[in-house]
């Protein structure tokens, strides 16, 4: 008699099935336009079953612009770490008027989990790497829960540690899709021209990528955009787009 497949092994069937189907749809559909993998991912591969994330920085407006033109109904996830930036907060509540969105849905860390990892609010001075965690690890996995798919604004050029980036990738056991991780730089200042883009403030500062106030610098001339992030640290990632997120989403049996 064959022994039952244990809770682990089906996890690693499913995931390996998922890893699978992220790779023949990048085979499949990963040359395409932005605007033509958003709408089809939208509309037939994961209709009704599909967010963005967003992180309403420093490059934002353009996958929520491109969004709008498909569906302006589609969610999109917001994380609230409580660290972010005034002129953050400010530039989301001016693109969603701009585009029309109305499904915007505001993640925040548990209120327990702070008191008891960060009572101070200080720890991102400590150990970066829970910081992120608790404020922004956990709360992502929490936000894409009830979706197969998730739309990122990633791109390859914006880090070396991003240089390889396909168009879909499977966390766990679902689907993240980066429909401008082929643009260059040049695509991206077009596109903001052509539709007359609203930026995030700072970047007028040397902010290029731009996250919680307390680990975000202005880029120095000749950096890549996320060298700002994290300054004097080996990090270089928050861990949302990380092995990270896959754990959490598995911790928390999602």
């Amino acid at each position: 008699m064959l022994a039952k497949p244990r809770p682990l092994d089906r996890i690693v069937d499913v995931e390996a099935g998922i890893a699978a189907e992220a790779a023949g749809l990048d085979a499949l559909y990963g040359h395409l336009k932005p605007l033509e993998i958003i709408e089809r991912s939208a509309r037939e591969l994961f209709h009704g079953e599909i967010a963005a994330v967003s992180s309403f920085g420093a490059d934002s407006a353009v996958l929520l612009h491109m969004i709008a033109k498909i569906d302006r109904t589609l969610p999109v996830i917001f994380l609230d770490t409580g660290k972010h930036f005034e002129e953050t907060l400010g530039y989301r509540d001016a693109l969603v008027a701009d585009f029309g969105l109305t499904d915007i849905r505001v993640i925040t860390p548990e209120e327990a989990a702070l008191e008891r990892i960060d009572p101070t609010g200080n720890l991102n001075e400590t150990d970066t790497d829970a910081c992120c965690d608790v404020r922004k690890v956990e709360p992502l996995a929490r936000g894409v829960e009830p979706f197969r798919a998730w739309f990122t604004g990633r791109k390859r050029f914006q880090a070396t540690t991003r240089a390889s980036l396909p168009v879909f990738e499977a966390v766990g056991s679902r689907i993240r899709i980066n429909p401008l991780a082929h643009w260059t730089t040049s695509d991206q200042a077009n596109y903001m021209r052509a539709h007359a883009l609203r930026e995030n403030p700072l970047v007028a500062y040397g902010y290029l990528s731009i996250g919680c106030f307390p680990c975000t610098q202005p880029v120095q001339p000749g950096e890549d955009a996320r060298s700002g992030r994290w300054v004097g640290h080996a990090k270089t990632e928050c861990g949302i787009h990380l092995s990270g997120l896959e754990k959490s989403l598995t911790d928390a049996s999602l």
